[in-house]
């Protein structure tokens, strides 16, 4: 896998686990300074750039799957030189 896609793809998993942290920080300590309702709409913003995040790096692996897949179909075999 391309060194660039790799690092990306750890990037992506980083952030989906700060967003997730961040998420669940508002949701237990959050009710103690901030109303309820933006205490909702903070945690539903974090876990779903969660999901995004979790979510990316599945579909650019597939991409790059299915791209290294269609080049290797468009090459002719190394015995028919």
């Amino acid at each position: 896998m391309d060194e660039r896609l790799r690092k990306r793809i750890i990037l992506f998993y980083l952030g989906g686990i700060l967003n997730v942290f961040l998420g669940l920080y508002v949701a237990i300590e959050g009710v103690s300074f901030l109303p309820a309702d933006t205490v909702r709409w903070l945690v539903l913003f974090f876990f779903i750039f969660a999901a995004v995040d979790f979510y990316f790096p599945r579909a650019m692996k597939k991409k790059w799957q299915e791209d290294q897949a269609r080049l290797s179909a468009q090459r002719p075999p190394a015995g028919d030189q």
